[in-house]
Formats: C-alpha cells, structure tokens, sequence
C-alpha cells in the first residue's frame, strides 16, 4: 500500500476516534422469519444452492477441514483476515445466531459480536433478499457443529480499529451496485442478482480506491487484489478477448472453455460454487455480463513485430512450450491448454501471462472428469530477456496484442511480493 494511502487511513482513524462517541444505533433486527427446528426439508436444500451460488465455502471450508468451520487465510494489502466458523456450533459458530441476526450480519456486516470487516462481503450481500438469507442459515443450521475457535485477524495499525469500520460503512456502504452492462430482459435481472448479491463478482473484479472501498465508477473493470489478478469483466473486454454467452456458460459449468481454463482464484469458484448452478442461473449470469445486445466478440488480429524478437520467442517457445501446447498452438486435451484464442493471451496487460510462466500453473480438477497437468515454473530456467521474448511471440501469433513485453516488466513481477 502507498505512503499516501495510509496516510489517508490514519487521518480517518484519527477522525474517527474524535467522532466515536456519535455512534448512531443500529436497528432492532425483525426476528419474525424462520427457525433453524422449523425449516423444511424444501427450504434447506435451496438453501444449500444459496449456499453453493454465494460460494461460502470458499472462505469458510479450510482444506482438509470441517466444512465451514473457518480458518481459510485471506491475504489483503491491509493485513490477514481468517475466514470465520459459521456452523452451528454454539460457542464458536453461529450455533446461537437467529435468522435475524444472521441476515443482518448479510445486510450491514453487524453480528451478535460486533462489526464486521469488510472483507467480509456484506457490502454485495446487502442485496441478497431476507428470504434467501433465511434459506441460507436453514441449511447452515443443518449441518454438523464444529467446536473450531476462530482465528483474529493480523491487521497492523490503524486497519486493527474494527469500529472505524462503523464510519467506513457510512461512506461507503451502499443498497445497490453499479451495473457493467445494459439490459432489461428477466435473464438480465436474474444475472444481475446472481453475479452482483450471490457471486460477489464485483468483490474481486472492481478496483479499490485509498481506503479499500470499491469504485462504483469502474465496476467489473479489474483489479489488481492477488498474484494472479481479476481481469476486466466488463462487456467491452469481455468480447475483445473473444467471449460470447454460450462460451461464459460453458467456463462456469465447467472450468474450460475455448477461451482456456479458470486457474487462479478462479478456479476454486468454478469448483466450489458455478459448477452447481442450473442451465437457466448460467445463461442468466452471462447474460447479464454481457448485457442483452452484446457487440459480436473481436477476431484475433495478428500483429507485427521485429523479425528477429519473434524468432527469438519462437526458439523458445519451441524448447519448453510446444512438447505440451502443441508447435501449432492448439493443446493436448486432459493435458494442456491451446494457446488458439486463448483469452490470458488477449489481456491487453500481459500480468496474468507473465505470472503464469513464472509460478507456473498448478494441476488442475474440473468437474467431471476433465482436468490438466501443472505447468512447470520458468522463472529459474529462463532470464528476464527470455520470458519478455516468449511472452512477445504468444502475444503476437496467438493474443492479438503488441509486442511490447520488456524484460524489466518481467523483472519487475519475478520481484514483486505475493500478498
């Protein structure tokens, strides 16, 4: 984080502090809804597709751990946040919780404990009807309790003042998000509460501003949050980088599409939460990131570039790449994947490319029976100089992008800490 957004961080915290005595109270939550002994069989198994379409599981269910008993580490440039027990356990989970309190924590990120950190994402889940939270916390009431005590958060100074977040909510806490795309069609609406209340897509793919609030003004434009970065996911770079519905419900169905795989942060949201979703939820939330009268996806235009750079990347390319990805480009199946309209390729930024041959990718499941091999890490075996090469003759034989990859970016990644 810059010098000068903590700066600004401090000074809030500062006014904060003078203002914390003009608190206001928070309404009485309405405990008139549902009862964990009550619900039905009916209202618990939506509740589980709730469950599974807001993908829970992916902050509350460790690996190898209790299913939502917490303890998933979330990295942030403001510290580490855990993520939280929310089984029915009555002394570390919400085993005491009513439906109410449960909702509220959904609506306004307050719980029977105390506020919440926004990284908790209330702020998208404030659009989630109260009847949905209730189908949610039948079904989280149904299962199994975990007596695992939760992790506190390893936040520094002044990010460890959870009440400042009361002020931060008065800032920035809205009832609605902005929208990327235009539609009115019932797919549209539908889209639009699964991608923006549901999927708390735009948690991850809208940039932040100083004081980690989204920017309404540039809504699904990206982010720079992780190693491997949420691209833009708005209509217009959407189907510049070749997407189109049909191609966005095969991705979430399944991980794959003609565009390439979910890796990164991506992939435990396919595995976890999309792949459940019915056909009609899938083409919903691709029509609304699309919006109802898309523009036709963009053809890969090849571009130009010095003879001797892209035969350079081509060597290369060649040496360590084309045993698995094919000298044409086109993949192996249940290996890897084509770099043929390859939308990693076609990002405008070359981050997500880069970190990729430099990390490597790990092995990857899908659903069904699909799945890849890892790709191995370039950053011990090929120099800066070499990776800005390759990365040139990808991104001009296959990503329709300019060769303008230099080793100092590359340099500068292979530097970069991970959150």
């Amino acid at each position: 984080m810059s010098t000068t957004s903590s700066l600004r961080l401090g000074a809030l915290a500062l006014c904060i502090a003078a203002l914390s005595t003009l608190a206001a109270c928070s309404k009485t939550p309405d405990n008139t809804s549902v009862d964990a002994r009550t619900s039905t069989p009916d209202q618990i198994a939506h509740g589980r597709y709730l469950a599974k379409a807001a993908d829970c599981a992916a902050c509350h269910t460790s690996p190898g751990g209790a299913p939502f008993a917490g303890g998933v580490r979330l990295g942030s440039p403001f510290g580490t946040f855990y993520g939280t027990n929310i089984t029915p356990d009555p002394v570390h989970g919400i085993g005491k919780w009513t439906a109410a309190e449960f909702y509220k924590a959904l609506h306004d990120g307050v719980t029977p404990d105390g506020q919440l950190y926004p990284a908790m994402p209330y702020t998208s889940y404030r659009t989630m009807t109260r009847a949905d939270s209730d189908d949610i916390y039948a079904y989280l009431m149904a299962q199994k309790p975990a007596a695992v005590p939760n992790l506190k958060p390893d936040l520094k100074f002044p990010f460890n003042m959870r009440f400042a977040v009361m002020f931060w909510n008065m800032l920035f806490l809205k009832d609605s998000l902005p929208d990327a795309s235009v539609g009115t069609s019932a797919d549209w609406t539908r889209g639009k509460y699964l991608a923006n209340a549901l999927g708390h897509c735009a948690e991850c793919h809208t940039p932040r501003g100083a004081f980690g609030q989204m920017n309404g003004a540039k809504a699904l434009h990206g982010s720079d949050l992780g190693r491997v970065v949420p691209p833009d996911i708005t209509p217009a770079a959407l189907v510049a980088r070749g997407w189109t519905g049909a191609d966005l419900q095969t991705f979430f169905a399944t991980g794959i599409s003609r565009q390439g795989p979910a890796f990164g942060e991506m992939h435990p949201v396919v595995y976890l939460s999309t792949q459940y979703l019915s056909p009609g939820d899938l083409r919903a939330m691709s029509v609304y990131l699309l919006g109802d009268a898309p523009p036709p996806p963009t053809p890969v235009q090849p571009g130009s570039a010095d003879a001797a750079q892209v035969a350079a990347g081509r060597n290369t390319y060649v040496a360590v790449c084309a045993g698995c990805h094919g000298l044409g480009g086109e993949g192996k199946p249940h290996v890897s994947v084509s770099m043929q309209g390859s939308s990693t390729l076609r990002q405008a930024d070359p981050h997500n490319m880069l970190v990729a041959m430099l990390d490597g990718v790990e092995a990857s499941a899908f659903p069904g029976t699909e799945s890849l091999q890892a790709m191995p890490a370039f950053a011990k075996t090929l120099n800066d100089e070499e990776l800005a090469q390759l990365a040139n003759y990808l991104r001009l034989g296959w990503g329709g992008q300019p060769g303008d990859v230099t080793a100092a970016k590359v340099k500068a990644l292979r530097d970069a800490p991970s959150h």
